[in-house]
């Protein structure tokens, strides 16, 4: 008899992007750019850095379990302090979230090919699994409503969506939620919040106080902290009393929570970091599509890239690896025919472009 649960022997783990270290030493080149994980270009937020450095000197203490980062956003969101917690990243609060509030006769519901992380908790606790298809690349939110059974306990919403970058509006969101049952906790995934906030269609979590949603957010992507592990939760005051007693209990670390203080008062960097994003999905859409390629609509900091087979897709993430740029197959979120490309600087948008170019993919383009 086997010691691991048969849905834990038939997982695959999360497979991270390919670091530039690794595709140095396999095809023996030196300059490397990485457009596949949504990480800042422009690095960490400096005012983070001088507060991660201001931390270590109490290194040798324990964490307070993310007080102080959660006294900060209560505040700057205006709610009490009971309302919010932190983690390592929103996956580790969403992990959380799993453990918590699943039983083994509950459900999870979501979109197909959903965020590659939640695929992987939500089926490590071995419950049922069931998603419907996306219509045009969004969440099908009427298909999701009308999915929702006695036994569904949980509802994952990303929006944007990772991987394909898209939203769904105020409108949308407020007809799904009249059919979700007070009894399914609705999980908001919010990782890429900032690139989309400033859209009248998007509709802010902030302002859909309902008792059974809980929102998620992260300072990995326009704050540069990927590297941190540092995420944080808004949810009614009984479910983040029930996460607490779940979450280890120095979670975060010191240093994160520093460095996501520092953060949230880096408005300039903010600005700055939102400003190139704009530029670079701009470039990048327009770009490949005048070579033809099918570019999916993207509020976030990154496009995804829709070809017509699984072996044009592999086969055009494998020559732009030659040339030194990394993207991200999708074969693992369950969409084996696309990638995605996070947005760079503009020198690094600008030598994917040739990269691409240089391929020949306009002859090999998948439909819409």
């Amino acid at each position: 008899m086997s010691l691991v649960p048969s849905y834990i022997e038939s997982l695959r783990p999360y497979e991270a992007g390919r670091s530039i270290e690794e595709i140095q030493r396999e095809f023996g080149i030196s300059r490397v750019t990485k457009l596949a994980s949504n990480e800042n270009p422009l690095g960490a937020s400096p005012l983070a850095l001088k507060a991660m450095a201001r931390s270590l000197e109490g290194i040798h203490l324990y964490p307070n379990g993310g007080l102080g980062l959660r006294r900060v956003l209560a505040e700057q969101f205006d709610l009490k302090i009971e309302n919010v917690i932190a983690g390592s990243g929103s996956e580790g609060i969403m992990s959380n979230i799993i453990r918590t509030f699943l039983c083994d006769e509950d459900e999870v519901l979501t979109t197909e090919a959903a965020f590659i992380g939640f695929q992987v908790l939500a089926k490590s606790r071995g419950v049922a699994y069931r998603t419907v298809p996306y219509r045009n690349w969004h969440y099908d939110l009427p298909a999701l409503a009308a999915a929702i059974n006695q036994r569904t306990k949980i509802v994952y919403l990303a929006n944007p969506n990772n991987p394909t970058g898209t939203i769904f509006s105020r409108h949308e969101f407020d007809e799904f939620y009249r059919h979700v049952p007070e009894r399914c906790l609705i999980i908001l995934d919010e990782a890429y919040f900032e690139y989309a906030k400033d859209n009248p269609r998007y509709p802010d979590s902030m302002h859909y106080r309902y008792d059974n949603v809980i929102t998620l957010r992260t300072f990995s992507k326009v704050y540069g902290l990927a590297g941190v592990r540092i995420g944080y939760g808004f949810a009614h005051e009984d479910l983040i009393a029930n996460l607490l007693k779940v979450k280890l209990p120095f979670e975060p670390s010191s240093v994160a929570q520093a460095a996501g203080i520092g953060a949230l008062a880096d408005k300039e960097f903010l600005h700055r970091s939102l400003e190139l994003n704009a530029r670079g999905i701009q470039f990048l859409t327009r770009a490949l599509r005048e070579m033809g390629l099918t570019v999916v609509p993207s509020e976030a900091n990154f496009i995804m890239v829709v070809l017509a087979s699984s072996d044009q897709a592999a086969q055009l993430t494998h020559e732009l690896l030659t040339q030194g740029i990394i993207v991200r197959p999708l074969a693992s979120f369950g969409l084996p025919q696309a990638i995605r490309i996070s947005t760079g600087t503009e020198e690094e948008n600008q030598r994917c472009v040739e990269a691409l170019s240089s391929t020949g993919i306009r002859a090999c383009v998948g439909s819409s």
